[in-house]
């Protein structure tokens, strides 16, 4: 189906901006990036109770912001431990990938979503740093169950583009190394788990030129993506650790997954590929891929059609 028009009707403030550093500095074409990616006005954001933690890991503490519903329970909750996207090098936990999808799935699900703040590939991170934080904060979760009303038997693990290859990797570790708490579900919405793309369909190449350049991931983008995760030495490794590119590993004992990938998406045969390798390895495996919309959906109005179906399916991957 053609872009939905509410994200299409974006497309001509991006005319000329063909990077984000791009419009770092320029001010026109940052207010435009800006304006482009802005909610429309009128969404308020379900109420729900925050408070921000530091879970401790192997590169000193990882913040984590906790989202609970506001209404006591007797009952542990189902919870979600969620890493948002960014390419590596991008994201906190104030972007609507983060906040957004926090609260939403708190409301929707009546769970626990605990955000994620890993260190980004910047000033010299690389792997395995931010995995290091995503399976820290898991642990420290795991740990602390009571304390936070969750039930460890409905705890999944999860997050969006680079966040869903942490989320995926993590799970992979935690399966290796025999932790007793483990993610009964892995939710991964438009990840990037290869180091080099899967080549995509003729027709979907196609259909993609017309989608601005920022919103693209042509073959040097993949490449930079994955340099600035993985490190200049290691990327050009004849093999790279299956927890860093999780398309690399041998995936069997995965728990259960759902995979949301984007019509519009350069990156979606690698969420596809992957959900094929899943489910050959006898990994329960879900794919949905959401008509009209571009990488990143989970950052748009909670309100476009697509961004809303996303949240459900999550929603309902909690409460089975």
């Amino acid at each position: 189906m053609p872009v939905d028009p509410q994200i299409a009707a974006s497309f001509a403030l991006l005319d000329g901006i063909t990077s984000y550093r791009d419009a770092e500095t320029d001010p026109d074409k940052r207010a435009r990036l800006v304006a482009a990616l802005t909610p429309e006005p009128g969404y308020d954001p379900p109420p729900c109770a925050v408070r921000d933690v530091d879970a401790p890991g192997p590169h000193g503490a990882v913040p984590v912001r906790v989202y609970a519903p506001r209404n006591r329970s007797r009952t542990a909750r189902p919870g979600l431990v969620w890493a948002h996207g960014g390419g590596f090098r991008f994201g906190n936990l104030d972007m609507p990938e983060s906040d957004m999808v926090a609260r939403e799935l708190c409301h929707r699900a009546d769970a626990i979503v605990l955000s994620v703040d890993y260190r980004l590939a910047v000033d010299g991170v690389t792997y395995p740093v931010p995995h290091d934080d995503v399976v820290a904060a898991w642990r420290w979760v795991a740990a602390t169950t009571t304390e936070l009303g969750l039930d460890p038997g409905r705890l999944a693990l999860g997050g969006a583009s680079a966040g869903g290859n942490l989320a995926a990797g993590a799970a992979l570790r935690l399966r290796d190394e025999g932790d007793l708490v483990r993610p009964c579900r892995l939710l991964l919405a438009y990840p990037v788990v290869h180091r080099r793309l899967p080549p995509l369909p003729h027709e979907l190449r196609v259909r993609m030129t017309d989608i601005p350049r920022l919103l693209r991931f042509l073959p040097e983008d993949v490449e930079e993506l994955a340099r600035t995760y993985l490190g200049e030495s290691a990327n050009h490794a004849d093999v790279v650790p299956g927890y860093a590119m999780p398309a690399e590993a041998d995936v069997s004992g995965l728990p259960p997954t759902v995979i949301i990938t984007s019509e519009y998406d350069d990156l979606r045969a690698s969420a596809e590929v992957f959900a094929e390798q899943l489910a050959r390895s006898s990994v329960p495996t879900r794919v949905v891929m959401e008509r009209g919309v571009l990488h990143g959906h989970l950052n748009r109005d909670p309100r476009t059609t697509g961004t809303n179906h996303s949240l459900d399916l999550l929603a309902n991957a909690l409460t089975p």
